[in-house]
């Protein structure tokens, strides 16, 4: 990477009565609308700013811009996320979760290999998205080197990048990734990466519902940063003491509330 970028990390799109993959509140609040989605990208587009890939970003002499990805497999990754960048000419990676392919909501693997050769990156997000952090050695290979044999039996190509599901990373996932021949591993660590970052615990900001305009420009501008990084602190603090499973279960019923 030549300078420091923002890596932008979105899930579902929200179409008109096309019901989402999940219901949940803590899955909700990560789904974003179809309009909220084109203004973001006209704005990029308006304001000369390159989307690109991770491929892209983290190869030699790669140009300023964001860094645009999607984690899940969801079907409007084809159908509205794709269409929408190809018209900007912008690249992004599309991290897949091949437990979720062929479920309601979910690409099929017909449409994974579509997107593979429309010119996307496409990444992996797991086999099964449970969070890594709590798994054994041979749990983590099954769910991420497994899991890239998987998918690039699908898209016929090297599978070279990895979102850590939940944004739960550890040590011990990156060490298995890079056995496995991975170029790097993306959590939800808020932060900027730079040419020094770990390509193996990269950076990425979370694009919420509702997220103003104005603060999605201040968070590809790598504004305000340092508020959400004093969240994410407080969450990771939280999340060691209670664990994973009850820390998910108070952020339900908080969530709920």
């Amino acid at each position: 990477m030549s300078d420091a970028k923002v890596f932008l990390m979105y899930h579902e799109i929200e179409l008109p009565d096309r019901p989402l993959c999940q219901s949940d509140p803590g899955y909700v609040r990560y789904v974003i609308s179809e309009a909220d989605f084109r203004k973001q990208i006209s704005w990029l587009s308006g304001e000369n700013i390159r989307g690109m890939s991770v491929e892209q970003a983290l190869s030699a002499g790669a140009p300023p811009g964001v860094v645009i990805t999607f984690d899940d497999g969801c079907a409007t990754d084809l159908l509205t996320a794709a269409p929408m960048l190809n018209l900007a000419r912008f690249g992004a990676t599309f991290y897949i979760t091949l437990g979720f392919l062929g479920r309601p909501g979910y690409l099929v693997p017909q449409q994974v290999r579509q997107l593979s050769d429309a010119g996307f990156d496409v990444g992996c997000h797991s086999l099964t998205h449970p969070y890594l952090s709590g798994l054994s050695r041979p749990e983590l290979v099954r769910e991420i080197r497994d899991a890239k044999i998987q998918l690039e039996q699908i898209i016929g190509r090297p599978v070279h990048h990895f979102s850590c599901p939940g944004g739960r990373w550890s040590a011990a996932a990156a060490y298995v990734a890079q056995e496995a021949g991975y170029r790097s591993v993306a959590s939800s660590r808020v932060g900027m990466n730079r040419v020094t970052t770990n390509p193996f615990n990269l950076a990425r900001v979370a694009i919420m519902r509702g997220t103003p305009l104005a603060a999605f420009q201040g968070i590809c501008g790598g504004r305000g940063l340092w508020q959400m990084k004093l969240r994410d602190f407080s969450r990771a603090a939280a999340k060691q003491v209670l664990g994973n499973r009850l820390y998910d279960r108070l952020r339900a019923r908080a969530l709920e509330r």
